[in-house]
Protein backbone atom coordinates (compact mmCIF):
# COMPACT_ATOMS: atom_id res chain seq x y z
CA UNK A 1 0.00 0.00 0.00
CA UNK A 2 1.06 3.46 -0.72
CA UNK A 3 0.69 4.99 2.81
CA UNK A 4 2.74 7.76 1.72
CA UNK A 5 -0.16 8.79 -0.31
CA UNK A 6 -2.92 7.80 1.87
CA UNK A 7 -1.43 10.20 4.38
CA UNK A 8 -1.11 13.07 1.91
CA UNK A 9 -4.67 12.76 0.38
CA UNK A 10 -7.21 10.50 2.08
CA UNK A 11 -6.56 11.91 5.93
CA UNK A 12 -10.35 11.84 6.06
CA UNK A 13 -10.37 8.06 5.52
CA UNK A 14 -7.23 7.22 8.01
CA UNK A 15 -9.04 8.91 10.65
CA UNK A 16 -11.87 6.81 10.50
CA UNK A 17 -9.72 3.85 10.72
CA UNK A 18 -7.98 5.29 13.69
CA UNK A 19 -10.63 6.07 15.69
CA UNK A 20 -12.25 2.37 15.62
CA UNK A 21 -9.10 1.16 17.11
CA UNK A 22 -8.15 0.62 20.68
CA UNK A 23 -11.85 -0.09 21.44
CA UNK A 24 -11.23 -1.50 24.92
CA UNK A 25 -9.19 2.14 25.82
CA UNK A 26 -5.59 0.36 26.67
CA UNK A 27 -3.47 2.52 25.38
CA UNK A 28 -3.58 5.27 27.28
CA UNK A 29 -3.34 2.76 30.65
CA UNK A 30 -0.02 1.70 29.27
CA UNK A 31 1.77 4.68 28.44
CA UNK A 32 0.71 5.97 32.09
CA UNK A 33 2.29 2.97 33.25
CA UNK A 34 5.82 3.97 31.77
CA UNK A 35 5.52 7.60 32.53
CA UNK A 36 3.56 10.09 33.85
CA UNK A 37 1.65 12.49 31.67
CA UNK A 38 -0.82 14.19 34.00
CA UNK A 39 0.36 17.69 34.59
CA UNK A 40 3.26 17.18 32.41
CA UNK A 41 4.94 18.77 29.24
CA UNK A 42 4.52 16.64 26.36
CA UNK A 43 6.01 16.24 22.99
CA UNK A 44 4.28 14.09 19.97
CA UNK A 45 6.43 13.33 16.67
CA UNK A 46 4.24 12.48 14.17
CA UNK A 47 0.49 13.52 15.17
CA UNK A 48 -0.92 12.29 12.34
CA UNK A 49 -4.93 12.70 12.72
CA UNK A 50 -4.45 12.86 16.83
CA UNK A 51 -5.30 9.52 17.97
CA UNK A 52 -2.67 9.44 20.47
CA UNK A 53 -2.98 13.48 20.79
CA UNK A 54 -6.60 13.11 22.25
CA UNK A 55 -5.69 11.07 24.87
CA UNK A 56 -2.79 12.77 26.13
CA UNK A 57 -3.18 16.19 25.75
CA UNK A 58 -6.79 16.38 27.66
CA UNK A 59 -4.72 15.73 31.17
CA UNK A 60 -1.23 17.38 29.82
CA UNK A 61 -0.19 20.47 31.29
CA UNK A 62 1.03 21.69 27.93
CA UNK A 63 1.50 19.64 24.56
CA UNK A 64 3.30 20.57 21.58
CA UNK A 65 2.52 17.95 17.94
CA UNK A 66 4.53 17.71 15.19
CA UNK A 67 3.36 16.11 12.05
CA UNK A 68 5.10 16.42 8.20
CA UNK A 69 1.16 16.32 6.55
CA UNK A 70 -0.94 19.29 6.38
CA UNK A 71 -3.63 17.22 5.32
CA UNK A 72 -3.51 14.76 8.63
CA UNK A 73 -2.47 18.03 10.86
CA UNK A 74 -5.58 19.34 9.60
CA UNK A 75 -8.06 16.87 11.02
CA UNK A 76 -6.33 16.77 13.91
CA UNK A 77 -6.21 20.21 14.40
CA UNK A 78 -9.95 20.17 14.00
CA UNK A 79 -10.61 17.06 16.61
CA UNK A 80 -8.24 19.30 19.49
CA UNK A 81 -9.57 22.96 18.74
CA UNK A 82 -11.03 23.09 22.12
CA UNK A 83 -7.55 21.80 23.58
CA UNK A 84 -5.90 24.70 24.96
CA UNK A 85 -3.21 22.81 26.08
CA UNK A 86 -2.45 21.42 23.03
CA UNK A 87 -0.19 23.53 19.83
CA UNK A 88 0.36 20.92 16.96
CA UNK A 89 2.70 22.59 14.48
CA UNK A 90 4.28 21.47 10.67
CA UNK A 91 7.73 20.17 11.10
CA UNK A 92 9.53 16.69 10.74
CA UNK A 93 11.07 14.38 13.30
CA UNK A 94 14.36 14.90 12.10
CA UNK A 95 15.19 19.04 12.49
CA UNK A 96 12.37 19.23 15.10
CA UNK A 97 10.72 22.71 16.09
CA UNK A 98 10.81 22.18 20.07
CA UNK A 99 13.60 23.96 22.47
CA UNK A 100 15.74 21.91 23.68
CA UNK A 101 15.19 20.38 27.10
CA UNK A 102 11.24 21.26 27.37
CA UNK A 103 9.47 17.74 26.95
CA UNK A 104 8.93 15.07 30.30
CA UNK A 105 7.62 12.73 28.25
CA UNK A 106 8.43 12.38 23.75
CA UNK A 107 6.12 9.89 21.80
CA UNK A 108 6.16 8.31 18.25
CA UNK A 109 3.27 6.54 17.38
CA UNK A 110 3.47 4.28 14.42
CA UNK A 111 6.02 6.98 12.81
CA UNK A 112 9.10 5.51 12.40
CA UNK A 113 8.13 1.94 11.05
CA UNK A 114 7.29 3.49 7.80
CA UNK A 115 10.82 4.67 7.72
CA UNK A 116 11.93 1.50 7.62
CA UNK A 117 10.26 0.70 4.29
CA UNK A 118 10.48 4.92 2.83
CA UNK A 119 14.20 5.08 3.32
CA UNK A 120 15.44 0.85 2.95
CA UNK A 121 18.99 1.67 2.89
CA UNK A 122 19.27 4.72 5.16
CA UNK A 123 16.42 4.28 7.71
CA UNK A 124 19.05 3.94 10.65
CA UNK A 125 20.26 7.17 10.17
CA UNK A 126 16.94 9.06 9.52
CA UNK A 127 15.46 7.49 12.84
CA UNK A 128 18.46 7.68 14.21
CA UNK A 129 18.71 11.38 13.51
CA UNK A 130 14.53 11.86 14.82
CA UNK A 131 15.99 9.88 18.08
CA UNK A 132 18.34 12.17 18.71
CA UNK A 133 15.76 15.38 18.66
CA UNK A 134 13.72 13.57 20.67
CA UNK A 135 16.23 13.38 23.41
CA UNK A 136 17.05 16.83 22.66
CA UNK A 137 13.81 18.11 23.64
CA UNK A 138 14.09 15.76 26.44
CA UNK A 139 14.50 17.14 29.88
CA UNK A 140 17.20 15.31 32.00
CA UNK A 141 15.19 12.59 33.41
CA UNK A 142 12.44 12.36 30.81
CA UNK A 143 10.90 9.50 29.00
CA UNK A 144 11.21 8.60 25.48
CA UNK A 145 8.33 6.28 23.80
CA UNK A 146 7.89 4.95 20.46
CA UNK A 147 4.71 3.30 19.26
CA UNK A 148 4.52 0.76 16.56
CA UNK A 149 2.44 -2.70 15.59
CA UNK A 150 2.93 -5.90 16.47
CA UNK A 151 0.54 -7.33 14.50
CA UNK A 152 -2.87 -6.37 12.51
CA UNK A 153 -5.38 -9.40 12.81
CA UNK A 154 -3.10 -11.22 14.52
CA UNK A 155 -4.26 -12.13 18.55
CA UNK A 156 -0.36 -12.83 19.27
CA UNK A 157 2.35 -10.19 19.31
CA UNK A 158 5.38 -10.36 16.73
CA UNK A 159 6.83 -8.45 14.46
CA UNK A 160 4.45 -8.66 10.83
CA UNK A 161 7.50 -8.15 8.57
CA UNK A 162 11.41 -9.69 8.55
CA UNK A 163 12.05 -5.36 8.33
CA UNK A 164 10.19 -4.50 11.35
CA UNK A 165 11.53 -7.35 13.31
CA UNK A 166 15.01 -5.86 12.11
CA UNK A 167 13.90 -1.95 13.51
CA UNK A 168 12.55 -3.45 16.57
CA UNK A 169 15.50 -5.73 17.68
CA UNK A 170 18.08 -2.15 16.19
CA UNK A 171 15.50 -0.46 18.84
CA UNK A 172 16.50 -2.62 22.19
CA UNK A 173 20.01 -3.90 21.14
CA UNK A 174 21.71 -0.01 19.65
CA UNK A 175 19.37 1.97 21.98
CA UNK A 176 18.67 -0.02 24.29
CA UNK A 177 15.09 0.48 24.84
CA UNK A 178 12.54 -1.38 26.98
CA UNK A 179 9.58 -3.11 25.70
CA UNK A 180 6.03 -4.42 26.14
CA UNK A 181 2.99 -5.17 23.69
CA UNK A 182 -0.59 -4.62 24.75
CA UNK A 183 -3.81 -5.35 22.49
CA UNK A 184 -5.40 -2.39 20.39
CA UNK A 185 -8.64 -4.22 18.78
CA UNK A 186 -10.49 -2.27 16.20
CA UNK A 187 -14.40 -2.21 16.85
CA UNK A 188 -17.21 -1.93 14.18
CA UNK A 189 -20.82 -2.06 13.86
CA UNK A 190 -20.56 -4.87 11.12
CA UNK A 191 -18.67 -7.16 9.00
CA UNK A 192 -18.91 -4.91 5.96
CA UNK A 193 -17.93 -2.13 7.55
CA UNK A 194 -14.96 -3.62 9.33
CA UNK A 195 -14.07 -4.94 6.12
CA UNK A 196 -14.44 -1.73 4.07
CA UNK A 197 -12.36 0.64 6.59
CA UNK A 198 -9.68 -1.61 6.84
CA UNK A 199 -9.54 -2.64 3.48
CA UNK A 200 -8.61 1.13 1.89
CA UNK A 201 -5.94 0.76 4.39
CA UNK A 202 -4.48 -2.71 4.85
CA UNK A 203 -5.40 -3.84 1.62
CA UNK A 204 -8.40 -5.78 -0.54
CA UNK A 205 -6.74 -9.18 1.19
CA UNK A 206 -7.23 -8.00 4.76
CA UNK A 207 -10.82 -7.18 3.73
CA UNK A 208 -11.06 -10.81 2.34
CA UNK A 209 -9.70 -12.10 5.61
CA UNK A 210 -12.34 -9.92 7.66
CA UNK A 211 -15.11 -10.92 5.76
CA UNK A 212 -13.88 -14.94 5.79
CA UNK A 213 -13.49 -14.62 9.61
CA UNK A 214 -16.67 -12.61 10.29
CA UNK A 215 -14.75 -10.07 12.23
CA UNK A 216 -16.62 -6.95 13.91
CA UNK A 217 -13.52 -6.80 16.48
CA UNK A 218 -10.39 -7.17 14.42
CA UNK A 219 -7.25 -7.95 16.74
CA UNK A 220 -4.44 -5.70 16.65
CA UNK A 221 -1.20 -6.12 19.13
CA UNK A 222 0.92 -3.11 19.81
CA UNK A 223 4.41 -2.98 21.18
CA UNK A 224 5.40 0.39 23.44
CA UNK A 225 9.43 0.56 23.70
CA UNK A 226 10.90 2.70 25.74
CA UNK A 227 13.75 4.77 27.48
CA UNK A 228 14.39 6.94 30.55
CA UNK A 229 17.31 10.07 30.36
CA UNK A 230 19.30 10.20 32.84
CA UNK A 231 19.13 12.85 35.44
CA UNK A 232 22.25 14.31 34.33
CA UNK A 233 21.87 13.44 30.71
Amino acid sequence: MDYEKIYAEHAERYDELVAAEDCDGNLLPALEAIAMLRARSVLEVGVGTGRITRLVAPIARELIGVEREPAMLAVARRHLASVRSCQLQLGVAEALPVASAWADVAIAGWVFGHFRYWMPDAWREHVGRALSEMKRALKPGGTLIVIETLGTGSSEPKPPSPELAEFYAWLASQHGFAQRAIRTDYAFPSVARAAEVTGFFFGADFARRVESERWTRIPECTGLWWQTLAKSE
